[in-house]
């Protein structure tokens, strides 16, 4: 009997992104890597292969079909320029790129015209830029601490990752200007279909599920049913089963997990009792 093709991913080796990529791998069923050092590891039983790369080389890998599908983030993915397509957004590493530049001195995007801006995604910033007809002097490459590239003379302006904006306060910088991108990690693939790849994706949509929703069981007067299902309507529909007391009725639905504790006030308000939350491990909808 023919071997069956080894689907291989490519999975960031470190970084913000490593740690919960794996922890997603392994909750969707997948065998990673145990030590740290290892660059390549094989899980047959799942009928696939890890590689772990730089967060930034893995788009290139994939577009190039050297590699079959992997996970890295957005930004990385549009500023590498390869031919890899985004199949679907994680649920994590979460990012957002502006620009910023000493307090007055830029109000708009037209007022990057003809002047340096520092950025270490000098691909993704470039295209924004000139999908709005601002063309600066110079795009100025640096791997870290964009912040300082103002401060130290090598740029007028930056496009960097901002959260709450603080670092670039510091730095004696101000936010202006659109959002660049809203990032996050992605899964990403050649644009050709690969055995075992719709799989992955159907594993990793179920972690994000499992993530994201709960169980949630209640027993609930009959009179009081329609009430108690249109607070918690459920992903679908709310299972209900009888009791052995005929004016009673047990109902289990998946309600989002943020929701939870406010849905179990209302529901008890209604007069449902034994109200109990379970965590989804796995989840296929």
């Amino acid at each position: 009997m023919p071997n069956q093709p080894v689907l291989r991913i490519a999975v960031p080796n470190k970084g913000s992104l490593a740690e919960t990529a794996a922890q997603m791998l392994w909750e969707a069923g997948y065998t990673g890597r145990r030590d740290p050092r290892d660059l390549h590891t094989a899980d047959p039983r799942n009928g696939v292969e890890f590689f772990y790369l730089r967060p930034r080389d893995i788009a290139t890998y994939v577009g190039s079909g050297a590699l079959d599908v992997g996970i890295t983030g957005r930004d990385l993915l549009l500023d590498s320029g390869s031919d890899a397509v985004e199949i679907a957004p994680l649920g994590f590493g979460d990012s957002t790129f502006r620009f910023a530049g000493p307090a007055g001195a830029f109000s708009e995007l037209a007022d990057l015209e003809s002047v340096r801006v520092a950025t270490s995604y000098p691909g993704l910033v470039g295209d924004f830029l000139a999908g709005h007809g601002v063309t600066p002097s110079k795009l100025v490459k640096l791997d870290g601490a964009v912040e300082s590239a103002v401060r130290l003379g090598v740029a007028d302006a930056v496009a960097d990752v901002v959260s709450t904006g603080s670092t670039l306060r510091q730095a004696g910088l101000e936010i202006f200007g659109p959002v660049i991108l809203d990032s996050e990690a992605v899964l990403i693939g050649s644009g050709a279909d690969k055995p075992g790849a719709a799989t992955l994706l159907r594993r990793l949509q179920g972690v994000l599920v499992a993530r994201q929703y709960v169980m949630l069981d209640y027993d609930v007067p009959v009179a009081h049913l329609e009430r108690a299902t249109a607070a918690a309507p459920g992903f679908e529909s709310p299972t209900v089963s009888p009791l052995h007391d005929p004016d009673w009725v047990a109902v289990r639905v998946m309600i989002p997990r943020v929701d939870m504790n406010h849905v179990m006030d209302e529901l008890y308000s209604l007069g449902a009792r034994a109200i109990l939350v379970s965590a989804i491990h796995a989840a296929r909808l």
